[in-house]
């Protein structure tokens, strides 16, 4: 039975972040690109301030899945090689953090377009 909670928080906090996504896409003038950007810097700034922990804790990865979690992770990131590194740890701990991240989305990418061809929308 925890199991089936642990999954019904993980869908409403999911949920719950697509719901606002949902709405800025159909109720504002927002691009997917600005709404994007603004999802990771949402997250990073919420990760920076601990705020996103309890978010985390709540929702598990209907969390940390979302571009808020990948806003979450570099801000973590950043805040681990600061307390280890010093003020240059400041430049390179978002992209440690994040970089098995980065490389699937490069590698799926790259993948998808030599799998499929483009076509037109008109």
């Amino acid at each position: 039975m925890e199991l089936f909670l642990e999954y019904g928080k993980a869908f409403l906090c999911g949920g719950l972040l697509c719901l606002i996504g949902q709405l800025l896409i159909d109720k504002t003038p927002m691009t997917p690109a600005r709404i994007l950007v603004a999802y990771v810097v949402s997250g990073v700034v919420l990760g920076g301030l601990g705020l996103y922990k309890y978010v985390v804790d709540f929702g598990g990865a209907g969390a940390t899945v979302p571009l808020t979690g990948f806003g979450f992770l570099l801000a973590k990131g950043v805040q681990k090689a600061v307390a280890e590194h010093g003020l240059l740890g400041a430049l390179s701990g978002g992209v440690t953090a994040t970089a098995a991240g980065i490389t699937a989305a490069i590698f799926f990418g790259y993948l998808v377009a030599l799998l499929f061809k483009p076509k037109s929308k008109s």
